[in-house]
């Protein structure tokens, strides 16, 4: 995680991006955040901010990580699409770096990838989810899904189609390698018709739901942080044995971004 120190919404990379921001109110849902993950059994490694760099704390897409039983533990750096945010991934590429990553390397050519964001890996390895048509574009979906295969990992390509599910992470939740959560309107025919086939039991949300950033929440230990509980989404927890914990990330949603999006997970 990052620490939301120069957090602030300076111009429209997303429909929800509003200004201004109470920073203080976003420090203390950052170490709300934070300390939600540690009682559920996660521990939590910092990387710090860098002034000017406002996105840095959206921990997810500078990067995509991964682990080989040969090479080990790896990475593979992103190619953000806004020029802002390209600049946070060098950071983050050192901070694995001096942590033991492999770093694998994707000439893109121009083509943009933004690390899990885009990308999800299905929870028991067996594929890696690829979201594209807003940030990632199909031809680095392309690129990525051919290193991967050298890794022994498929990768399966998924067309986003509204503007408000910019990223992969913002309707579609894995919980377990049978079931997930998903916002249907979110994606193209083709894709929904994949998504339908692979999980055993698909559990949908209406529009008002997924635009609470309901989707974006974290699975940890049995447990879904989110910043949004409703009546349906607790009905669908009790029924996957999770339990829910509540935490506010009001102030990162006017970025367009929740308690998934401030998180990469390094397992």
């Amino acid at each position: 995680m990052c620490p939301p120190t120069y957090f602030e919404v300076r111009d429209r990379k997303n429909p929800y991006m509003r200004a201004p921001i109470d920073r203080d109110k976003a420090q203390r849902q950052w170490d709300a955040l934070r300390t939600t993950l540690q009682e559920a059994g996660l521990k939590v490694e910092i990387i710090e901010p860098v002034m000017d760099l406002e996105d840095m704390v959206f921990a997810a897409n500078q990067v995509f990580v991964g682990h080989h039983p040969t090479i080990g533990k790896f990475i593979f750096p992103s190619e953000m699409r806004h020029p802002s945010r390209q600049r946070e991934v060098p950071h983050y590429v050192d901070w694995f770096i001096r942590r033991g990553y492999h770093v694998l390397a994707l000439n893109l050519q121009g083509e943009c990838l933004e690390g899990h964001g885009d990308l999800l890996w299905h929870p028991d390895r067996s594929c890696i989810w690829a979201g594209y048509g807003f940030r990632s574009t199909l031809r680095a979906i392309e690129k990525f899904s051919g290193s991967m295969q050298d890794l022994g990992f498929s990768v399966v390509p998924l067309q986003l189609i509204d503007e408000h599910f910019y990223h992969l992470d913002t309707c579609l939740r894995p919980f377990s390698s049978e079931a997930a959560l998903i916002y249907p309107g979110a994606f193209s025919s083709e894709a929904l018709s994949i998504l339908r086939q692979k999980w055993r039991r698909l559990h949908e949300l209406d529009r008002s739901e997924a635009l609470q950033f309901i989707c974006n929440g974290i699975v940890a230990n049995g447990r879904y942080i989110t910043g949004h509980l409703t009546d349906r989404l607790l009905t669908i927890l009790r029924n996957e044995a999770m339990e829910p914990l509540l935490v506010d990330t009001s102030e990162f949603e006017k970025s367009g971004g929740s308690a998934f999006c401030m998180h990469a997970r390094l397992d």
